[in-house]
Protein backbone atom coordinates (compact mmCIF):
# COMPACT_ATOMS: atom_id res chain seq x y z
CA UNK A 1 0.00 0.00 0.00
CA UNK A 2 2.74 2.22 0.61
CA UNK A 3 3.90 2.05 -3.28
CA UNK A 4 0.81 3.34 -4.20
CA UNK A 5 0.83 5.43 -7.67
CA UNK A 6 -1.66 7.48 -9.62
CA UNK A 7 -2.05 5.39 -11.87
CA UNK A 8 -3.65 2.78 -9.54
CA UNK A 9 -6.53 5.62 -8.67
CA UNK A 10 -7.63 4.90 -12.17
CA UNK A 11 -7.37 1.55 -12.22
CA UNK A 12 -9.68 1.43 -8.76
CA UNK A 13 -12.41 3.89 -10.56
CA UNK A 14 -11.31 7.62 -10.22
CA UNK A 15 -11.62 9.63 -13.22
CA UNK A 16 -7.92 10.99 -14.16
CA UNK A 17 -9.39 14.69 -14.12
CA UNK A 18 -10.00 14.40 -10.43
CA UNK A 19 -6.52 12.27 -9.74
CA UNK A 20 -4.35 14.65 -11.59
CA UNK A 21 -5.80 17.62 -8.88
CA UNK A 22 -4.50 15.40 -6.26
CA UNK A 23 -0.98 16.54 -5.64
CA UNK A 24 0.10 14.35 -2.77
CA UNK A 25 -0.58 10.77 -2.28
CA UNK A 26 0.17 9.38 1.11
CA UNK A 27 -1.20 6.01 2.86
CA UNK A 28 -1.70 5.80 6.16
CA UNK A 29 -1.05 2.27 8.26
CA UNK A 30 -3.52 1.33 11.20
CA UNK A 31 -2.64 2.65 14.98
CA UNK A 32 -1.75 -0.03 17.37
CA UNK A 33 -1.74 -0.46 21.07
CA UNK A 34 0.62 1.46 22.19
CA UNK A 35 0.13 4.42 19.70
CA UNK A 36 -3.67 4.76 20.76
CA UNK A 37 -2.89 4.74 24.89
CA UNK A 38 -0.47 7.75 24.02
CA UNK A 39 -3.54 9.47 22.37
CA UNK A 40 -5.42 8.98 25.47
CA UNK A 41 -2.75 9.87 27.72
CA UNK A 42 -0.08 12.58 26.30
CA UNK A 43 -1.97 15.11 24.45
CA UNK A 44 -2.76 18.66 26.77
CA UNK A 45 -6.18 17.75 26.41
CA UNK A 46 -6.37 14.34 26.09
CA UNK A 47 -9.64 12.40 26.67
CA UNK A 48 -8.02 10.83 30.36
CA UNK A 49 -7.34 14.54 31.14
CA UNK A 50 -10.83 16.13 30.47
CA UNK A 51 -12.44 13.13 32.49
CA UNK A 52 -10.62 13.65 35.31
CA UNK A 53 -11.35 17.62 35.17
CA UNK A 54 -14.75 16.72 34.33
CA UNK A 55 -14.73 14.51 37.92
CA UNK A 56 -12.93 17.41 39.93
CA UNK A 57 -16.09 19.47 39.56
CA UNK A 58 -17.71 17.17 41.49
CA UNK A 59 -14.28 16.98 43.64
CA UNK A 60 -13.69 13.60 43.03
CA UNK A 61 -10.30 12.20 41.79
CA UNK A 62 -10.52 9.59 38.57
CA UNK A 63 -7.92 6.81 37.98
CA UNK A 64 -7.20 4.63 35.48
CA UNK A 65 -4.98 1.67 35.63
CA UNK A 66 -2.48 1.00 33.22
CA UNK A 67 -4.38 -2.54 31.95
CA UNK A 68 -7.31 -0.38 31.77
CA UNK A 69 -5.39 2.15 29.10
CA UNK A 70 -4.66 -0.82 27.44
CA UNK A 71 -8.24 -2.40 27.18
CA UNK A 72 -9.37 0.94 25.85
CA UNK A 73 -7.41 0.77 23.16
CA UNK A 74 -7.81 -3.06 22.54
CA UNK A 75 -11.46 -2.20 22.10
CA UNK A 76 -10.68 0.37 19.68
CA UNK A 77 -8.46 -1.95 17.43
CA UNK A 78 -11.39 -4.74 17.91
CA UNK A 79 -14.37 -2.72 16.58
CA UNK A 80 -12.28 -1.19 14.03
CA UNK A 81 -12.95 2.68 15.23
CA UNK A 82 -9.11 3.77 15.51
CA UNK A 83 -8.59 7.34 18.11
CA UNK A 84 -11.87 8.38 16.63
CA UNK A 85 -13.73 6.05 18.79
CA UNK A 86 -11.95 5.89 21.93
CA UNK A 87 -14.02 8.35 23.51
CA UNK A 88 -17.44 6.42 22.89
CA UNK A 89 -15.63 3.48 24.41
CA UNK A 90 -14.86 5.50 27.57
CA UNK A 91 -18.47 7.23 27.82
CA UNK A 92 -19.78 4.13 27.66
CA UNK A 93 -17.97 2.94 30.46
CA UNK A 94 -18.15 5.87 32.41
CA UNK A 95 -21.85 6.77 32.10
CA UNK A 96 -23.45 5.45 34.60
CA UNK A 97 -20.81 6.73 37.07
CA UNK A 98 -21.21 10.12 35.65
CA UNK A 99 -24.92 9.81 36.59
CA UNK A 100 -23.98 8.40 39.88
CA UNK A 101 -21.29 10.88 41.32
CA UNK A 102 -23.03 14.29 41.74
CA UNK A 103 -26.14 12.47 43.50
CA UNK A 104 -23.41 10.74 46.14
CA UNK A 105 -20.95 13.16 47.96
CA UNK A 106 -19.44 10.49 49.77
CA UNK A 107 -17.31 8.75 46.75
CA UNK A 108 -13.62 10.81 46.95
CA UNK A 109 -12.25 8.51 43.76
CA UNK A 110 -13.23 6.05 41.31
CA UNK A 111 -11.07 3.59 40.39
CA UNK A 112 -11.01 2.06 36.64
CA UNK A 113 -9.13 -0.92 35.71
CA UNK A 114 -9.10 -3.33 33.14
CA UNK A 115 -12.53 -5.69 34.19
CA UNK A 116 -14.76 -2.50 34.81
CA UNK A 117 -13.58 -1.89 30.70
CA UNK A 118 -13.86 -5.33 29.32
CA UNK A 119 -16.67 -7.37 31.42
CA UNK A 120 -18.95 -3.89 31.96
CA UNK A 121 -17.76 -4.59 36.37
CA UNK A 122 -18.45 -1.75 38.57
CA UNK A 123 -15.41 0.27 39.26
CA UNK A 124 -14.24 0.95 42.41
CA UNK A 125 -15.03 3.81 44.53
CA UNK A 126 -13.23 4.82 47.38
CA UNK A 127 -15.58 6.39 49.62
CA UNK A 128 -14.50 9.55 52.37
CA UNK A 129 -17.75 9.74 54.97
CA UNK A 130 -17.00 13.31 56.28
CA UNK A 131 -16.97 14.77 52.72
CA UNK A 132 -19.51 17.47 52.41
CA UNK A 133 -21.47 17.74 49.24
CA UNK A 134 -20.38 20.57 46.33
CA UNK A 135 -22.69 23.36 46.35
CA UNK A 136 -22.63 24.74 42.91
CA UNK A 137 -23.20 28.47 42.82
CA UNK A 138 -24.79 29.65 39.83
CA UNK A 139 -23.89 34.20 39.37
CA UNK A 140 -26.70 36.63 38.65
CA UNK A 141 -26.91 37.62 34.97
CA UNK A 142 -26.24 40.66 35.76
CA UNK A 143 -22.39 39.70 36.98
CA UNK A 144 -22.10 37.79 34.21
CA UNK A 145 -22.84 39.99 31.28
CA UNK A 146 -20.17 42.49 32.99
CA UNK A 147 -17.69 39.54 33.52
CA UNK A 148 -17.82 38.77 30.33
CA UNK A 149 -18.08 42.89 29.25
CA UNK A 150 -15.01 42.54 30.93
CA UNK A 151 -12.69 39.82 29.17
CA UNK A 152 -13.91 40.90 25.97
CA UNK A 153 -12.36 44.28 26.82
CA UNK A 154 -9.08 42.57 27.90
CA UNK A 155 -8.69 40.57 24.90
CA UNK A 156 -9.40 42.98 22.53
CA UNK A 157 -6.74 45.30 24.10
Amino acid sequence: MGQVIPQDFVKFGLIPELVGRLPIIASLSGLDEKALVKILVEPKNSLIKQYKKLFELDKVELEFTDEALKSIAKKAIERHIGARGLRSIIEETLQEVMFDVPSNHKISKIIINDKVIDSDESPEFIYDENREPVVITINEPEKVLENNKKTYKNAVS
